[in-house]
């Protein structure tokens, strides 16, 4: 195996808290102890100093490398055909070594990124409330349940039995990835035996079955501000599923459905209203009250009004932040029926005192 830059600048006794005379007991008894502690998920934040820790073992861990390493720290960098620490002069022969970390994967930083261990985001979550008409235009703080994933308790997120704990990887040697060489470039997968985490769980924990964490119920708070609409999204930021290996959480994105109300209807932040008004209402004009969310308001209506026509009171409507909506009133003319025959004889009258037809422009 060819010696790495690392070697030479980076102590791993000194890592592990061991001697160089330490026993291959005492190395691994070192590291279980580090892992433990600085294992992310146990103890979020601790990413690089576990990364750190695992490449240690990688090598003292195995009696081979750790002769070679050994003795690239007896000779020194010079030794090695490198220059000294910081001074980036190097043989043609160190050319190999520099390419076949590039494209083989080789390389101790290589093994630090693998997908298992490299901080990842949590998942988003959805969610659907439903609120009444007036909940949804005075805003309300209220709660929706969610079902994610948290930090088993048992194993404290590691995976292993409580007593354990995981170990490097045989297959891919704590990488996390395989490699398949096709000369001078390299496929790269996820270790299926790891899954790509470059740890592996021996004795899985017998609540979460190796997986480091449990599903469970718990009830989110969540604002919704005044004014929301149906079908419209909230988003509750960090309160989705947890990140992995010290990634931060995910979001909660909450749909809201809102029931319908029995006399308003909504356009945007206006509020609409369809209003019946008789044909002497319509033909003389009028002053109707309609109702509002708050008090009743009265509405004119002007002489010749037109069935379908509508008015606008302003301020009437929904508020949302600093906006305020109006409310559209339409109003429907009503049609007699059952005419009385006091109703009859008016109705004939106007009919005979009106002298212009309303299809005189059809030409019929």
């Amino acid at each position: 195996m060819p010696a790495q830059r690392e070697w030479y600048e980076t102590d791993y006794y000194k890592v592990l808290g061991v001697s160089q005379q330490a026993s291959e007991k005492e190395i691994t008894r070192a590291y279980r102890k580090l892992a433990k502690q600085y294992h992310p998920d146990a103890n979020p934040g601790s990413e690089d100093r576990f990364k750190e820790i695992s490449a240690a073992y990688d090598v003292l861990g195995d009696e081979a490398k750790r002769k070679e390493y050994d003795e690239v720290r007896r000779l020194g960098a010079v030794g090695r055909g490198f220059g000294a620490p910081g001074d980036f002069s190097f043989k043609v022969d160190d050319l190999g070594d520099l390419f076949s970390g590039l494209f083989r994967g080789g390389s101790t930083s290589r093994r630090r990124n693998a997908p298992g261990t490299i901080p990842q985001r949590g998942a988003d979550l959805e969610a659907e409330l439903h609120l009444s008409f007036g909940e949804a235009v005075e805003g309300v703080v209220t709660t929706v349940n969610v079902t994610t994933g948290v930090l088993c308790a048992t194993c404290n997120g590691s995976g292993s039995k409580p007593g354990t704990m995981p170990v490097v990887c045989p297959r891919c040697n704590g990488s996390g990835v395989l490699n398949d060489n096709q000369g001078l470039f390299s496929l790269s997968s996820p270790c299926p035996e790891c899954r790509g985490r470059g740890m592996k769980v021996v004795d899985p924990c017998p609540t979460c079955l190796g997986t480091g964490s449990q599903r469970k119920d718990r009830k989110v708070k969540v604002r919704i501000p005044e004014g929301v609409d149906d079908a419209q999204r909230i988003r509750v930021k960090g309160r989705g599923e947890p990140g992995k290996n010290g990634g931060p959480p995910g979001d909660l994105y909450v749909t809201v459905r809102v029931a319908p109300h029995p006399l308003f209807g909504r356009r945007g932040y206006n509020l609409t209203l369809v209003v019946p008004i008789t044909l002497p209402e319509a033909a003389l004009g009028a002053t109707v009250t309609v109702p509002s969310l708050a008090e009743p308001v009265s509405l004119k209506i002007p002489p010749g009004t037109k069935w379908g026509k509508t008015f606008r009171v302003r301020g009437r409507g929904l508020h949302h932040n600093s906006q305020t909506g109006d409310l559209l009133v339409t109003v429907e003319i009503v049609v007699p029926t059952g005419l009385n025959d006091d109703q009859r004889k008016a109705l004939e009258a106007l009919a005979n005192a009106t002298k212009s037809s309303p299809r005189a422009h059809l030409g019929v």
